[in-house]
């Protein structure tokens, strides 16, 4: 193959030759030209590839070594397999000093769209960084340290935003240094967010102590740890052998020790380090357990093997650059990300005692870096909300106003045609949570009825061995009452015996009492506790004798028919031209009452003749097309019948359908195929957690109001709802193992992330983090996604890890949470097997913030200069009836609707624009923004240049002096951000309640729409349109009115963050300079907020 003498045409040829043959690595022909400019052109930069961690590319093409160091200028270009950017695992701010001093590639970033690729270093004598090359002259190349104001992670100033190449900067590879007395701005990018989180931490110690930051980390480096590990190094048993600082203690003792701390590290690989250590000091005289570690080896192997970098740098960006945090920080940390609140110091004493493991720093006060991964890792930090592990919904609902977590065959533990029938399906299934399980009831020998599936060769079970299982397990998980679905093929003389075993066995928890014709919803849950609702046929009323005929439900004959069909793709079972009936024995049916089964003809049938006690069976395929052909008269139909769905019967393989598709239509019931683990089961048992794991699972508000508009099949936001941004950053993992099965590559993990939302389908979306080679102990992604939420209240997040293979990437771990249970601030979630079960010690670290939806276009035009106006506004949009009388009344919420929207807006934009002018992330809150303030508003004597006025229902920011243009603007932003606030709080009351008048006026007119219409001269389709605008309008107006009720909270929680903000960073006026000062409750706060 020839190369054009054109440099950078055939770099790039080459780098897409690597890039569509990733796998085999070949050498670098002699003749291939080693030349890239430093200034890559516009086109090259904008491919989103140039911007990732180069570990992802193939094919590294800069001269430097994969972490842009000057180590590696010298190297030839090879493959990336590094799982870290750096060899040497950093944990100390002097690591990153040394880091930077030895220098490292960065892009700079310019707001005329141009990225140059320079390389940056701190000078030796720690006063200045520099840059080179450079057009500049030597001198103005450069930044001196005591010239910089502030240090900010992300993309976070006006040139990141404007930029046109801001989609294509990871948000955590991305930092600026504020500098000069003008505050400008160095924007630039690093190869990794490890790089970035390097220069962060070491720019921010150098800003602190200058030159001398060198000898203030020396004098206080891993105090705490050393102490610790002295400890217990010297608490080891020396029963076998001399033990001491230089005889030792054995192998098998040092490995305890780490695997004590780190139970997720194999023996192997701590003995392996310990031996290399041995090997490299040329120590070892023996091999196995002859070997002797001193406290300095055990020392080093334990900070190589339980330090985890990415938590040392969360720890000194929240400890003022400190190794450790005290009870400020800590207090600070819990109240600004992890959403704690009324946190006190006694509060963080007690994490603090209950977590730091060095003695000293439970005597001072100090959690260190060790302390703060126990508490990171522990049940505190999960990510599940710890109050929906009891049930925390209101449990007084209709039945039907609740999802049922609901099992299909529940005998079955294998597939359909020939598997075997077991009484421990049974027990699983209740055990897990399930309040919905199937009998299917033949005729079997000795008189005795059995359960298995009709037609089929699956193996029976005694009917009355299924009977006994249920009543000793029915409510061992949940007290809430459970469905027996029973579909009866019994002869009259088995119904007999089957009616003997149910009034025996079950007794007294069958509920057998009759309704009542007037009843319009059935009872709730909390009603029917330790009750047994039988589902199944039912002989009419007028039926006087002792048996009845009624329709035969035989999904056996269904799948049969399906499978005569043949084997191709699913299709809808064909319905038999005549059902078949079957006698029915009238004292079996009498014990049927709140869940009688009836055939499903169509909605208008439905909605004009059946009885809320009425239940429908639809078959999957069936439900999908009423899902997709008529979503919102399914709606609505199930906001007052329980619906049933079972698998296809083409399902042979026990497969599972998706429970999301129907449960966005509001079907309550959605069988399972328990046997079958996988995504659709994964989602069922994470949904049914989020109450309590009771099994009932309250529907969305949307879905239950007896007069709302919602179509399930919405790919846009959903009205009266609105719309939260669900920001995900995967930081690393633990641990995790290697695939089951997998041995073509032995125990080397490549693991990349999947981060899912299932939902409507408006909110459906995936986005995958880089592949992290070969290391499955502690990978590092350090990778930041955002998900529009448009119906939160039925959303779930899946963590899916896969390890990266050419063949096919196999699964190693995932967890499931429903948005609602989600934890803001950092933290770890276990991982879970194929079949759900935790795997031991593996599990994910993110960061998770859940925000508003705010305005201002795409996340690269969120800069003040493109901020929508009132003109560029969306107003919520009522629908024409065509019933003028209808019509005028909705006519007169057009202008409180428009000053309702006007003042969220205001409000919310106003909260943006100081967000972004204080350079924080879009996910923070205002806690976080006065905080970020408290470290660039020191004058040149450090007194603050700004302070806070709190006597006042609303601070007031004052300023100390004459202030740079830049802090005039934080000033000018902030008083426009408290008129809003207080506009929202002055005025949102009346707006509120001239909406909630006109919707009572309208829902006057709720019964007599469809007469009105007719009169009107409305006909048909024309009618029902009628009835869906005024739905739409009717949602509209109580979407609105929530909206601005939270609008009003929003603004009395912003005030009280200010507040509590102002206070822990002693910008609050009268109050700075103490060193210990009172601090406020939250509740004290807040009440000050509401006082007029």
């Amino acid at each position: 193959m020839s190369f054009s003498p054109s440099p950078f045409p055939s770099s790039l040829l080459y780098f897409l030759l690597f890039q569509l043959s990733p796998i085999v690595c070949h050498p670098l022909p002699p003749s291939f030209p080693l030349f890239l400019p430093f200034t890559l052109p516009l086109s090259f930069c904008l491919c989103p590839s140039f911007f990732l961690p180069p570990s992802s590319l193939p094919l590294v093409l800069h001269s430097s070594s994969s972490d842009g160091s000057r180590a590696g200028r010298e190297r030839k270009k090879t493959v990336s397999f590094s799982s870290s950017l750096t060899e040497r695992k950093i944990s100390s701010a002097a690591d990153c000093i040394s880091s930077m001093v030895e220098g490292t590639e960065l892009r700079k970033v310019r707001s005329n769209s141009r990225v140059y690729q320079r390389y940056f270093l701190l000078e030796s004598d720690l006063q200045a960084l520099r840059w080179e090359p450079s057009k500049k002259e030597l001198g103005k190349a450069c930044i001196a340290i005591p010239s910089i104001k502030e240090v900010r992670t992300g993309r976070n100033t006006e040139t990141f935003r404007t930029n046109g190449v801001y989609d294509q900067i990871s948000e955590d590879c991305a930092f600026s240094i504020i500098y000069g007395e003008t505050y400008e701005s160095l924007d630039l990018v690093a190869n990794s967010a490890e790089v970035a989180n390097i220069w962060v931490t070491g720019l921010r110690y150098m800003m602190l102590y200058g030159k001398h930051a060198l000898d203030m980390i020396a004098s206080s480096h891993d105090s705490l740890r050393l102490a610790w590990l002295t400890e217990m190094f010297s608490s080891v048993d020396v029963s076998d052998g001399p033990c001491g600082e230089e005889e030792g203690i054995c192998l098998r003792s040092a490995v305890g020790l780490i695997r004590k701390v780190n139970p997720g590290v194999k023996n192997g690989k701590v003995e392996q380090r310990f031996k290399e250590l041995h090997r490299n000091k040329e120590r070892t005289t023996g091999a196995g357990t002859d070997i002797r570690v001193t406290k300095e080896e055990f020392v080093e192997v334990f900070h190589d093997l339980c330090t985890r970098p990415e938590i040392y740098f969360l720890l000194v960006q929240f400890s003022s650059n400190k190794e450790f945090l005290d009870t400020k920080d800590l207090m600070r940390f819990l109240e600004a990300e992890q959403g704690v609140a009324q946190v006190t110091e006694d509060m963080s004493l007690e994490l603090i005692q209950s977590h730091e493991p060095s003695e000293e720093g439970r005597r001072q006060g100090c959690l260190s870096l060790d302390g703060f991964t126990s508490y990171l890792t522990s049940l505190r930090c999960h990510l599940f909300d710890p109050e929906h592990n009891q049930v925390c919904q209101d449990m007084n609902q209709p039945l039907s106003h609740y999802f049922i977590n609901s099992s299909h065959n529940t005998y079955l533990i294998e597939d359909q045609v020939n598997g075997p029938s077991d009484v421990n399906g049974y027990v699983r299934a209740l055990k897990m949570g399930c309040r919905c399980v199937e009998v299917d009831v033949w005729d079997g020998p000795d008189d005795e009825p059995v359960v298995h599936t009709g037609h089929s060769l699956t193996s029976s079970v005694v009917f009355r061995c299924v009977l006994d299982v249920i009543e000793r397990f029915a409510f061992v998980a949940s007290e809430y009452p459970l469905i027996l679905c029973v579909e009866n093929h019994c002869s009259l003389g088995q119904q007999r015996v089957m009616l003997q075993h149910l009034r025996t066995i079950l007794g007294d928890r069958l509920y057998t009492e009759p309704v009542s014709g007037g009843e319009g919803y059935l009872p709730s849950p909390f009603d029917l506790r330790g009750k047994i609702l039988l589902k199944g046929q039912k002989l009419k009323e007028a039926c006087g004798g002792t048996e009845g005929d009624v329709t035969d439900e035989d999904e056996g004959a269904e799948m049969k028919a399906s499978a005569g069909a043949g084997t191709g793709a699913v299709k809808p079972a064909t319905p038999p031209a005549a059902p078949k009936r079957f006698q029915l024995l009238k004292e079996l049916s009498d014990l049927v009452t709140l869940c009688k089964s009836v055939r499903f003809k169509d909605f208008q049938v439905s909605f004009s003749t059946q009885k809320p006690w009425e239940l429908c069976s639809f078959n999957e395929v069936v439900a999908l097309c009423c899902t997709s052909e008529s979503p919102g008269d399914f709606v609505n139909y199930n906001k007052r019948f329980l619906s049933r769905v079972y698998p296809d019967p083409m399902r042979v393989d026990s497969s599972n359908m998706n429970p999301q598709y129907l449960w966005k239509c509001g079907c309550q019931i959605v069988a399972m195929n328990y046997q079958t683990p996988g995504l659709m089961m994964d989602l069922n048992m994470a949904w049914f957690r989020q109450n309590g794991n009771c099994g009932y699972v309250l529907r969305p508000a949307i879905m239950r109001q007896e007069v709302s508009y919602f179509s399930a099949d919405t790919r846009d936001s959903v009205p009266g709802v609105s719309p939260q941004l669900l920001h995900v950053k995967v930081i690393s993992g633990q641990n995790l193992p290697r695939p089951r099965g997998s041995g073509a590559k032995g125990d080397v993990v490549d693991p990349y992330v999947y981060v899912e939302v299932h939902g409507i389908p408006a909110d459906c979306a995936e986005r995958r983090t880089r592949t992290v080679m070969h290391n499955g102990d502690n990978p590092i992604f350090d990778e930041s996604f955002e998900f529009q939420v448009n119906l939160p209240e039925l959303a779930m997040v899946r963590f899916v890890v896969l390890d990266d293979d050419f063949i096919g990437d196999e699964f190693i771990g995932q967890y499931t949470i429903p948005l609602e249970c989600l934890q803001p601030g950092y933290r770890h979630l276990p991982l879970q097997s194929m079949t759900g079960e935790d795997l031991l010690h593996a599990q994910l670290f993110v960061h998770v913030a859940i925000t508003n939806r705010r305005g201002g276009g795409k996340p690269h035009k969120r800069g003040l200069s493109v901020r929508k106006g009132k003109r560029g506004r969306q107003y919520a949009a009522l629908r024409d009836l065509g019933v003028k009388a209808v019509d005028e009344v909705f006519k007169m919420a057009t202008l409180p609707l428009k000053e309702a929207t006007d003042l969220r807006e205001n409000m919310q934009s106003s909260v943006d624009v100081f967000r972004e002018l204080c350079g924080v992330s879009a996910a923070a809150n205002l806690m976080q923004c006065v905080l970020a303030l408290g470290s660039r508003v020191a004058g040149a004597d450090g007194a603050p240049l700004l302070l806070f006025e709190l006597r006042d229902q609303y601070p007031t920011m004052e300023p100390q002096g004459p202030l740079p243009e830049v802090l005039r603007k934080v000033v000018s932003t902030y008083e426009m951000m408290i008129q809003a606030s207080r506009a929202v709080i002055d005025l949102s009351d009346g707006v509120y309640n001239r909406i909630l008048q006109i919707q009572t006026t309208a829902m006057e007119f709720h019964e007599k729409l469809q007469t009105m219409a007719v009169k009107e001269g409305l006909k048909g389709r024309k009618v029902t349109r009628a009835v869906e605008s005024f739905s739409w309008n009717i949602t509209i107006l109580k979407g609105q009115v929530d909206l601005l009720k939270r609008a009003k909270t929003e603004v009395q929680e912003n005030l009280k963050q200010v507040h509590y903000a102002a206070l822990t960073s002693d910008l609050s006026k009268g109050r700075t300079g103490q060193t210990t000062r009172p601090r406020c409750s939250l509740d004290a706060v807040h009440n000050k907020a509401l006082t007029p």
